[in-house]
């Protein structure tokens, strides 16, 4: 069950944390988030799983920046969140999909416990100029069935950036050591 709209404000301050928090941003059935005003771009022509990846920080100007197709970028949102005893889920505006940009390429769903930034996954299918501080995805939160236990990662939790892969670090890590850095309960 996706939460409401009046049930989002109802939970604020307990279940939901949403700073800043604007109440024109929330809507019938999420809250709208907003586009931070830096990007990181992949400085790597091949991309390693196994390894930490370049990357060079962008600043989009008040006049917009201009995002080329077939290029990955990283943004976060101007919102910090923090979420109890349910799952946050973000996905992209309907109006900013009808123009070819995916806001989150496969990330959409958080976990229970997540606090932090959202880092957004955005790709273009043809350029497409973009502007700090426009409503680009909406946060959606999900019922949880069975006791639900927080996400506790040392690898996205409690971030105050945009975050690249970090998932190099689980390469030579057991199955259960990345049980543990993930949850905070027994295999």
């Amino acid at each position: 069950m996706i939460l409401t709209g009046a049930e989002i404000r109802r939970r604020l301050g307990t279940d939901i944390e949403i700073d800043p928090f604007d109440e024109t941003q929330l809507n019938a059935n999420g809250y709208d988030l907003t586009l931070h005003n830096e990007l990181l771009v992949y400085e790597e022509v091949v991309l390693d799983l196994k390894q930490p990846n370049r990357y060079r920080r962008i600043e989009i100007p008040e006049e917009g920046l201009v995002l080329s197709p077939n290029q990955i970028y990283l943004a976060r949102t101007v919102e910090h969140t923090e979420t109890h005893n349910l799952v946050p889920m973000i996905e992209g505006r309907s109006s900013i999909g009808r123009l070819g940009l995916f806001v989150h390429v496969t990330a959409g769903f958080g976990d229970v416990g997540f606090r932090g930034f959202w880092t957004l996954e955005m790709f273009a299918v043809q350029p497409i100029r973009i502007y700090a501080g426009v409503r680009i995805c909406r946060l959606m939160f999900h019922t949880v069935e069975g006791e639900p236990h927080e996400y506790r990662s040392n690898k996205y939790q409690n971030n105050r950036d945009i975050q690249p892969s970090l998932l190099y670090r689980e390469f030579g890590s057991s199955d259960e050591e990345k049980q543990q850095l993930l949850f905070d309960f027994p295999l």
